[in-house]
């Protein structure tokens, strides 16, 4: 056990408390949802009031500053891509005698997805409403391919509903860093987004239940089956845009 003179070898909690001030300037409103690298936080900018969302990274997971720049670089060059929150700038501040750095990035609205899919009645999505949500998710992630980089962490508490009507409104949270970006990354990123799919419309127990039209984008969860007919989140759009109902 460290002493109490000592900083704490590792961090696994930030715990601010509302009120809060960071680095001069930023009043700590409240926390919205903790990961495996660090804590997210909505602040409000002292000199403005303006609301933003800060990631505080757990030093341990940020070593030599190394996950910071891979996501500031990152949100950089994916900055015209609207389904991403724009990143704004870092700050470097000490707590509980450590030195920890924060992403200062857009504050948006909404609901997380995990959440907004238990509202729903039987607390899960009817299908069609799954195959618009999965449309506009394919639609987002495209253009980061086409930027020839790839999410990473894709999951329902990674999905911020901001409207729904005929189709869906939403931003993505987070990246995650598995390397430089590959075709085994991108692939991973179509994999995850017809679990989300799969997931929102009920998951296994509503499965068997499904039209056929349904079944073959879910491919019964297989990664290989999956993978041979969708290698890009632009495949994957372009097939539900040309998925035929003549029968039905």
């Amino acid at each position: 056990m460290p002493r109490a003179s000592e900083p704490p070898r590792f961090l696994t909690a930030f715990n601010l408390e509302p009120g809060g001030i960071l680095a001069d300037k930023y009043e700590v409103v409240e926390r919205l949802g903790k990961g495996w690298e660090g804590e997210v936080y909505l602040v409000r900018e002292r000199g403005t009031g303006i609301e933003r969302s800060v990631k505080l990274f757990f030093p341990q997971r940020n070593p030599g500053n190394r996950a910071v720049r891979f996501y500031a670089k990152k949100l950089h060059k994916l900055r015209h891509c609207p389904i991403l929150i724009q990143y704004h700038t870092q700050e470097r501040i000490e707590i509980q005698g450590r030195q920890v750095t924060l992403l200062v990035s857009d504050y948006v609205e909404g609901e997380l997805l995990s959440r907004f899919v238990k509202r729903q009645p039987g607390g899960r999505l009817d299908y069609f409403q799954g195959l618009h949500l999965l449309h506009t998710l394919a639609t987002g992630i495209e253009e980061i391919h086409n930027e020839g980089e790839y999410h990473g962490d894709l999951h329902d508490e990674n999905v911020i509903i901001q409207r729904r009507g005929l189709g869906f409104e939403l931003k993505l949270l987070d990246l995650f860093h598995w390397g430089r970006p590959s075709a085994a990354n991108i692939r991973h990123d179509v994999v995850t987004l017809v679990r989300l799919f799969y997931d929102a419309i009920g998951g296994q127990a509503r499965y068997r239940n499904h039209p056929a039209e349904v079944k073959d984008i879910c491919c019964g969860l297989k990664r290989s089956l999956i993978i041979a007919k969708f290698r890009t989140a632009g495949q994957l759009r372009q097939y539900l845009e040309d998925l035929d109902w003549s029968s039905r």
